[in-house]
């Protein structure tokens, strides 16, 4: 595991080389807060990062449920039985398997790694623009139906899961990077994740994390790039299916 730190935000990072999957420890007065619970084998890391911090964890925000962003999320339950888990109300269906589309949702299947085993469920479901500690919960789907970004509103740093990627290129959730093309074919609807990267763009964040990749300081003109080329990406296909 490396450890990273900008502001406010540990960025704690499994697999560097091959395949690197990022949670974070968002440092409060009171304690901890950890968003995503990486790998199945990460729980101990993230309990050592926490004691290196010198700080408890005391609570538990998940991005969205695939696997690798709860894969620990079992055994730090195990060790922290009273820290409550907080996921967007949709995507707790994703934590029991269920892959079901709503009426008003685009109808594609989910795509990426559904948990098939998690026993861990939510205490408590958030909703777009409830407060949990500093951390604003924003409503970011496109990656999964329902995907949440978490903008500490203390220094505007983002933590937005996988609704961007900075791994192999910064860029929107769906757009193929081909040095790393992983969150691009986990994507559930790209339509809707454009529109997410949009609704975050507006936040103006000091500092982008992500599930994967490097975190990034002022990354506002980044963003927008990304945001552009997948403008004219969707344009492009649209253009030739309608041809």
């Amino acid at each position: 595991m490396r450890m990273t730190r900008e502001k406010t935000v540990f960025q704690l990072t499994f697999l560097p080389v091959f395949f690197p999957v990022n949670c974070f420890l968002v440092e409060e007065d009171e304690g901890l807060t950890l968003i995503d619970a990486a790998l199945p084998y990460s729980g101990k890391g993230i309990l050592k990062a926490a004691d290196k911090i010198g700080k408890p964890i005391i609570r538990i925000l998940i991005t969205h449920a695939h696997e690798d962003h709860v894969g620990a999320l079992d055994a730090l339950k195990i060790e922290l039985p009273d820290v409550p888990v907080h996921i967007s109300s949709r995507d707790a269906r994703l934590m029991a398997g269920d892959r079901t589309i709503d009426p008003n949702e685009p109808n594609a299947p989910i795509r990426g790694g559904v948990p098939k085993k998690l026993r861990t469920r939510a205490d408590i479901l958030l909703h777009d623009g409830e407060q949990v500690g500093s951390l604003l919960a924003v409503a970011v789907p496109g990656h999964t139906p329902g995907s949440m970004a978490f903008l500490d509103t203390r220094n505007h740093a983002l933590i937005a899961g996988d609704a961007f990627q900075t791994r192999g290129g910064i860029a929107v959730s769906g757009q193929l990077r081909p040095l790393f093309p992983f969150p691009a074919m986990a994507t559930w609807n790209k339509h809707a994740a454009l529109e997410s990267a949009r609704k975050l763009q507006g936040y103006r964040p000091s500092l982008l994390a992500v599930g994967h990749g490097q975190m990034v300081l002022q990354p506002g003109a980044e963003i927008d790039r990304a945001i552009a080329a997948t403008e004219q990406s969707l344009d492009y296909h649209q253009q030739k299916r309608s041809k």
